[in-house]
Formats: structure tokens, C-alpha cells, sequence
């Protein structure tokens, strides 16, 4: 009976295993499904099946919500998992700000299942925070996509949950409006400047208001002009500010826009109204440097996208190469990339020579030479050679997607830091106020202050009191640690992890790959006979040594390049060597115990074989049926760059380990190599997690670095785990909480210098915040503060704590 024909169907937002249980389920259930495969990178499913049938599998995978298309669709993937597709995701907010530009791919779809709002009130971090706060009592919630400068916000949730969502930012005093496609960047690009346009407006009438109140003369048709004016000021720049803020006050909320709102609104009743405006117009004014600057900071790292060209040079069937969207390009197919141009996609190389800038996926700052079966990363920069690479990877799954997605999903969680402020934030609003209540109140009745200067005094108060500064100085700080790290090859999973790595004081460390190549590499030889020439007996070695799969041998075959002789009755001896005939002679290539099988090791050949073993040397020797002719040594040697990061782990106060299964001689050997006391060789899986647990149980804040998925238990149990080569594999270590994308072990300790230089920053900024609003604190109480220098001081400290923050973009030097 023939078979059904195959069938394949694109689901795309199935992209893990919780997406693919019930569809496979589904599908099993039906009469008829037959070789059902799931290809999670694809997004596909494969099966056999007739029509009718494959009818009936379309309707079933759709009733569990899941969209369908065609194979051959190249769509972005949609998000799932809480996690947002690297497609579909083009910078830290899932902004579309690239849409203006040639280079860049337009404005993501909203993903399946997700609720696409625009909050025209929503303009700066805080409010960011707010909306942050109130989601959280929402555990449907997977994930929240902000993008201040289009306002708008995409909430992935239950769809039955969308009212009660949307029902608790109004509650917040903002009035979300539902959306069908995110905002368009030129639309943004406009509305900015627009916005620009509004305040520089708002701040030139509020000067005149100013000049009407110093320059006219004081009688009621002028203070009513005036009036006029300030008021206009005060429409032109803060309508939202009091919107928000009466909200706010109605909930019993104090927050910023109320603090705004009380000050402005009674300066404006006491008389004050030329500083109102110009306080309502300088705070707007500084709003939206201070979001501006805080999207430069989470901007930085999305600007790689941006290396990525749009289209690649693609070879057609029938020879010829054509220009083609990256979007459109297949896996498996073939393309083209002359020298100085860069990758568009991932792929391996099949073509060609050359040398490859990797620095913007892997932060290396050396060109990688690269060979047909070697892998190319979109966005890297082909230096010389022309490269031909089939591509491995469609458009919205390369390693520089996905750097982007995980910086993404990284600043979406708030670091200690970041809570410890928000808390304090959430008492120090209300007892300010409290506080600018009592110096209206308290002081006119036991000090004899004048009524209209103590309300004045208590509303500069408030408007220093303002926590702006105070609020985004720890998520502007972290964004931008987060993004130098990215840039520099080091993926850090969230805010927290930046933050806790200064604490590490000991570091577990795999060898094979982390310390070392993780490959063996023929390291020393030596010729033992004299009545044959070397050349012969080298010939005679790479011979046997290319006929062989084992490990061992491929590396003595490896390192002894030319020509071979015909061998004949080839065979292999388990856990002792090969054996054959060149020449009508019969030659070994065996390890040291067959050597002595054979009673051909002699004293002086023991000595020498001991004296390679003790520095974890693996040998192989050629022997004939009389005597032992020559002597391998083969070594997985360590990276050039394991020492030095070792020493500088050592500088920094950290104890570093070696966590091996090797075998403890050649465990030592290695550590000694590279500088490391503390090895503990012979570990299975589960010893190496139990150690890692044993050094936290003794107080000790514990990392550990491997490559392996033998290495995934101790990088779980460990306080922070780092994945080392993460570009090279197709999915980052799920229980690695930093993921080096190279495999230079010195990005280690270059993160811990970052961690304690951001946690630095951060507690720089908080005590420059709180500085400069105590200073006027007591010169609004007891000296001859205004509202100008008011809204300056709380304005100079919000730039100040972002600017400062920006500069973690610029990395750390090995000196910090």
C-alpha cells in the first residue's frame, strides 16, 4: 500500500516544548497522522497524511489557538513563553524606530495572543514603573513590551484578561487605547517632534508671562494678561502632568504628577503664576530630555540590527547570484559575500578563505580566518577573500537577533537595586508631602511665618521633593551596563546577575573547553630509532594514524601533514591502538600498556613515557615486530587566554577551581599551566553540582563556567552560571545565567569588573540624587530657594544620575 504524502504545516508561534505537547497530542489523536516531526527552528510540522486528514490536522491545531501558514512563509515568529521572537523584537522595547532606514526591518507585528495599547499619557520611566508595579498582581501577564517614545505598550495575556488589564492602567489615571499594528517609526519620529516643537513653544510663552510679571506695570489689566499668558504656558506643556496627577490624588496615590500638579496649581493661587508656567514648562522640557536619554541607553545594543545589511547576494539555480531580501532567503540556500562586506545571515562557510571582524556578535578584537566548515554570524564584516556560506539560520534567528532578545528580556527585570529604590521611592513621595503640609501649616503658626511665604516655601518643597531622579537612576544604570556587556560579547540575563557578580569570592571552572581547546592537538614527537630515516618513519605513523577514528590518532595524523603509504590488513585493537602493514612489514600504533604487552618498552622508553604522562599527555608509539620506532604525545592544550584570566580572577579577590572528570594527572598539569592551586578532578555531573553546593554552604557566593551539557547542573546550582561559546550553539544554555559568546574565559572576569563598577554607578547616582534635593531642602526651609531654582535642582539631578549612568555604554578598562 503506498504511503501518504508528506505534509508540512508553519505554526509560528510554536517555539518550545510547552507549544509543541498539545499539538502533538492533537495530532496524535487523529486516524491517519503518521511520522509526525516537530522542528522547533523552523516552526514546522511534518507528517503524512491524506487530504482529508491533513484538513482535519490544520482545523485541529488551530482550535488550540495557534495560527497556521504556509511552509514556505517567512514571517517573524511570533512570541511565546513569555519570551518575545528575536524577529519580532528589534530593539529593548520592541520599537519599530528602525522602519526609516534602508538597513532595518519594519515595525514588528503584534504577537499572537498579545493586547497592542497606546497610552498617550505614558511618557517617561516612571510612568514605565508604574504600569510595571500594577501588572505585577496580574500572574497571567507573561510579558510587557514598552516603547516610550510611540507610547505605546503591548501586554502578552489571556485575551479574557484584556479588560481587567486595560481596566487597571485606567485606574492609574492614564487612558489606554486599544491598537492593531504597533505605531509606525516615522509616526513616532513625528509625533516627537511635534511634542519638541509644543515645549520650546510652551517655555518661550512662559518667558514672556515672565516679562509681563517684571516689565508691566502692577495693576489688574496687566496681572490678568499676565495671568493669560502663564496659563497658556501651563496648557501648552502640562495638561497630562495635571490629568495624571488628579488621578492620582482621586486614588490616593502620591506620585510625581501629583507632587507637580499641588505645586503649580498653588503657586498659580498665591499669586506665583509667572513661576507656575515656567516650572510647568521647564519639568515637561526636562521629561523628555530624560526619556530621550534613557532610550539612548536602551538603544544602544539594537543599533547592531542595523549591521545586518537588508538583502544578500544569493545564488539562483541556475548559477547566477541575485540580490535578495534577508527576509526571503531560506535555510539552505546559497550566498555570496564579497571582502568588505558584511553577513546578512548565519551560515557555514562552503567557498573560499578569509578573514572575519567578529567584534559586534562575539566582542573579539581580532579577525577570525575563516574556511569552508566554519561558521559566519550575520552582521560580522568579511575583511578579505570573496565567501560563498549556506545559510543555517532564517533572518529572524541569527546570533545577532538574538542578542538583542536576550538584552531585551534582561531589562525587563528589575535588579536589587532597582526595588530597594522603588520602595524607598514609595514611602519618601507621601512623607514629603507631609512634610511640605507641615511647613504650610506648622511654621506660620509657631514661627509667625507670613501664610503666603510658608504655602510658597512648602511648594518649593514639592517641587524639589519631585523623585524623578531619584527613581531612574537605577534602571538607566543597568540598561547600560547590560548593553556594554552586550557589546563586548557578554549576555547577562537580567539586572540582578550584573549586579550580584562582584559579590562571587570562588569560581568553578570546567577544563575541557573552558581552560583548554577541548580538542587534542599532537604537542610533542620524538624519533627512537636510528637505522631508519625520520621521514620514513613519520610517513609510516601519519599512515596508520589517518586510518584510524579515534581521537588520538586523528591528532597525531593531524599534526604530521603529507603524503601516505597504502596500508594493508588495517585493524584496530580495543583500548591499545592500530595495526597494519605498509611495505610488506607490520607496524603498531598503540598506547603504553600494549607496549608492554609486547615487552618492547624499555627503561629508557618508561622514563619518557612517564615523564609526558605527568604533564597529562596521552601517547601513542609506533613499534615494528622488534623495537619501538617512535614516540607521540597528544594534549588538549590550554587557550592562550586562560592564564592571564586566571590572574586577573585571582586580582580581583576570586578563588578560581577546577571542576573536571579527567583524571587528576592531567587535571594538575593543566592547572599548573594556567595557574590555578585548587583542582578536583574525576567529577561526574552530580559531584561537580555537589561541590558547587558545598562552597555556597560554606558562605562563599559561588559562579561556575562551563561549555557542556554536562556542565548544565553546576551552572544551575552555582549563584551565577556563565555558558562560554554562546554564538557557536543553536540555543544559549538555559541554566547559564551569563552567556560569553566566544570562548575567551577573560570575559569572566571583565564581567565582575563591570558588575562592581555598575553597582558603583548606581549607589553614585542615588547619593547624588538625594544630595542634591537635601541641599535644597534646607535652602527652600531656611534659606531663598525660588521655584526656578527649584525645578532646576530636581531637573540638573535627573540628567545628572542619567548621564552618569550612560557612561557604563563606554564599557570598563581592567584597571576598575
Amino acid at each position: 500500500m503506498p504511503q501518504e504524502p508528506e505534509r508540512s504545516l508553519r505554526v509560528p508561534a510554536m517555539c518550545c516544548a510547552n507549544e509543541v505537547r498539545p499539538v502533538r497530542a492533537a495530532l496524535e489523536s487523529l486516524p491517519g497522522v503518521t511520522d509526525l516531526a516537530f522542528d522547533l527552528a523552523q516552526q514546522t510540522i511534518r507528517f503524512r497524511a491524506s487530504v482529508p486528514t491533513w484538513e482535519a490536522a490544520r482545523a485541529a491545531v488551530t482550535q488550540l489557538g495557534f495560527a497556521t501558514e504556509p511552509p514556505g512563509s517567512r514571517a517573524a515568529p511570533n512570541a511565546c513563553c513569555g519570551t518575545s521572537s528575536p524577529a519580532a523584537t528589534i530593539s529593548f522595547t520592541g520599537r519599530a524606530s528602525k522602519a526609516s532606514s534602508p538597513a532595518i526591518a519594519p515595525a514588528p507585528a503584534v504577537p499572537a495572543g498579545a493586547l497592542l495599547l497606546r497610552i498617550p499619557e505614558m511618557d517617561c520611566a516612571v510612568e514605565e514603573g508604574q504600569i510595571r508595579r500594577a501588572m505585577e498582581a496580574f500572574p497571567q501577564v507573561k510579558r510587557l513590551r514598552f516603547d516610550l517614545p510611540a507610547r505605546a505598550l503591548t501586554v502578552e495575556a489571556p485575551a479574557d484578561t484584556w479588560d481587567t488589564v486595560t481596566a487597571a492602567i485606567r485606574r492609574l489615571g492614564f487612558n489606554p487605547e486599544p491598537l492593531t499594528v504597533p505605531p509606525a517609526a516615522a509616526d513616532t519620529a513625528k509625533a516627537q517632534r511635534v511634542e519638541l516643537v509644543r515645549l520650546i513653544a510652551a517655555l518661550v510663552v512662559a518667558v514672556i508671562a515672565e516679562i509681563f510679571h517684571l516689565a508691566f506695570p502692577d495693576t489688574l489689566p496687566w496681572h490678568v494678561a499676565g495671568m493669560v499668558v502663564a496659563a497658556g504656558a501651563i496648557a501648552l506643556s502640562g495638561l497630562s502632568v495635571f490629568k495624571k496627577g488628579l488621578s492620582a490624588l482621586r486614588n490616593g496615590q502620591l506620585n510625581i504628577n501629583a507632587l507637580m500638579s499641588v505645586a503649580v496649581i498653588g503657586a498659580f493661587v498665591i499669586g506665583q503664576w509667572p513661576e507656575a508656567a515656567m516650572v510647568m514648562a521647564l519639568y515637561a522640557l526636562a521629561e523628555l530630555i530624560e526619556a530621550r536619554s534613557v532610550e539612548r541607553a536602551r538603544n544602544a545594543i539594537a543599533g547592531l540590527l542595523a549591521l545586518s545589511p537588508p538583502q544578500a547576494e544569493v545564488r539562483q539555480p541556475d548559477g547566477s547570484w541575485t540580490l535578495t531580501d534577508a527576509e526571503a532567503v531560506s535555510v539552505g540556500a546559497v550566498a555570496r559575500v564579497k571582502p568588505g562586506e558584511r553577513f546578512a545571515l548565519d551560515g557555514r562557510v562552503t567557498k573560499g578563505n578569509g578573514a572575519v571582524d567578529q567584534s559586534p556578535v562575539t566582542g573579539e578584537s581580532i579577525p577570525v580566518d575563516k574556511a569552508p566548515g566554519d561558521d559566519v554570524f550575520a552582521g560580522t564584516i568579511n575583511q578579505s577573500g570573496s565567501l560563498e556560506f549556506e545559510v543555517t539560520k532564517p533572518a529572524g534567528d541569527t546570533v545577532l537577533a538574538r542578542i538583542i532578545h536576550a538584552v531585551e528580556e534582561a531589562q525587563g527585570q528589575r535588579a536589587p537595586t532597582q526595588r530597594i529604590v522603588d520602595r524607598f521611592a514609595a514611602v519618601y513621595t507621601p512623607a514629603v508631602f507631609l512634610l511640605a503640609i507641615g511647613v504650610a501649616v506648622g511654621f506660620p503658626l509657631l514661627a509667625g511665618w507670613a501664610w503666603l511665604d510658608a504655602v510658597y516655601k512648602a511648594l518649593v518643597l514639592l517641587v524639589i521633593a519631585c523623585p524623578c531622579a531619584l527613581v531612574i537612576s537605577t534602571p538607566v544604570t543597568v540598561v547600560s551596563g547590560l548593553a556594554a556587556a552586550a557589546r563586548r560579547g557578554i549576555l547577562v540575563k537580567g539586572g540582578v546577575y550584573l549586579e550580584q557578580a562582584r559579590k562571587l569570592t570562588a569560581l568553578g571552572l570546567d577544563k575541557t573547553g573552558t581552560l583548554t581547546q577541548g580538542k587534542p592537538k599532537l604537542v610533542a614527537q620524538r624519533v627512537l630509532a636510528n637505522d631508519v630515516s625520520e621521514e620514513a618513519i613519520l610517513r609510516i605513523a601519519r599512515s596508520l594514524a589517518a586510518r584510524s577514528d579515534h581521537p588520538v590518532s586523528k591528532a597525531v595524523a593531524a599534526g604530521l601533514p603529507g603524503p601516505t603509504a597504502d596500508v594493508v590488513d588495517f585493524g584496530a585493537e580495543l583500548g591499545k591502538g592500530v595495526h597494519g602493514s605498509i611495505e610488506g612489514r607490520a607496524y603498531i600504533l598503540g598506547n603504553h600498556r600494549w607496549l608492554h604487552e609486547r615487552g618492547q618498552c624499555t627503561p629508557e622508553l618508561e622514563a619518557l613515557m612517564l615523564e609526558h604522562e605527568a604533564q597529562g599527555r596521552t601517547l601513542s608509539v609506533l613499534a615494528d615486530e622488534q623495537h619501538a620506532l617512535a614516540l607521540f604525545a597528544v594534549a588538549d592544550t590550554t587557550k592562550e587566554t586562560s592564564r592571564q584570566a586566571v590572574a586577573e580572577l585571582l586580582a580581583l579577590g576570586v578563588r578560581p577551581i577546577m571542576l573536571t572528570g579527567d583524571n587528576a594527572t592531567t587535571a594538575n598539569a593543566i592547572a599548573k599551566q594556567v595557574g590555578i592551586e585548587d583542582v578536583r578532578a574525576g567529577l561526574l555531573p552530580e559531584d561537580k553540582q555537589k561541590v558547587v553546593a558545598e562552597l555556597r554552604g560554606q558562605g562563599r557566593h559561588v559562579g561556575m563556567v562551563g561549555d557542556g551539557v554536562n556542565d548544565s547542573p553546576s551552572l544551575a546550582a552555582a549563584d551565577i552560571g556563565f555558558s562560554m561559546g554562546a554564538a557557536g550553539t543553536d540555543t544559549a544554555k538555559e541554566a547559564a545565567d551569563v552567556l560569553i559568546m566566544n570562548d575567551d574565559l577573560r570575559k569572566v572576569p571583565e564581567t565582575i569588573r563591570l558588575s562592581k563598577k555598575t553597582y558603583a554607578v548606581l549607589w553614585q547616582n542615588i547619593v547624588l540624587a538625594l544630595s542634591i534635593k537635601a541641599v535644597f531642602f534646607v535652602l527652600a526651609v531656611f534659606g531663598s530657594a525660588t521655584m526656578w531654582m527649584a525645578v532646576f535642582a530636581d531637573m540638573g539631578a535627573s540628567l545628572l544620575v542619567v548621564f552618569n549612568g550612560l557612561r557604563l555604554l563606554r564599557g570598563v578598562q581592567k584597571s576598575i
